[in-house]
């Protein structure tokens, strides 16, 4: 008699059918994951302005008027450009993804600025340039009321 071994294996089809699974999924998971890494660098901008109002309210109880630039609140530059993390980077660096500065500055009253940059502002439309006043306003340039 002669026996019959039956071949043990992945056919094509099996492996196709895999494939196309996995695909399906990684079109759900990619755009959130996106979407979450954007989130991420936008906390890091809106850490960074708040601490900015935070300087220039100090900086007003000291010298009642508001500073003009960041260089007076003790910052290296008056823009302060940072990554994903809110740390402080060179002018210019291609790791930034936010650029923190001043503008509309008078006596009694600011705007704070968190302009996205790089690859931020790429996939950051919704939200465009954050703002924050000295009464503390918050505000944005994009079309999103989710931004803060």
């Amino acid at each position: 008699m002669k026996q019959q071994h039956s071949q043990r294996g992945v056919t094509l089809i099996e492996l196709m059918i895999v494939v196309v699974i996995l695909a399906m999924i990684a079109s759900f998971a990619y755009p959130s994951y996106m979407n979450y890494v954007v989130n991420t660098k936008r906390t890091a901008a809106t850490s960074t302005l708040l601490q900015v109002a935070d300087r220039q309210q100090q900086f007003f109880m000291d010298n009642k008027r508001y500073a003009a630039g960041l260089s007076e609140l003790g910052y290296d530059n008056d823009f302060v450009w940072i990554d994903d993390q809110g740390e402080a980077l060179v002018p210019g660096d291609a790791q930034s993804v936010y650029v923190i500065g001043l503008a509309n500055v008078g006596g009694t009253n600011y705007l704070g600025f968190a302009a996205p940059l790089n690859i931020q502002l790429k996939h950051d439309g919704k939200c465009g340039t954050m703002t924050l006043n000295q009464a503390g306003k918050r505000n944005n340039t994009g079309t999103s009321d989710d931004c803060w």
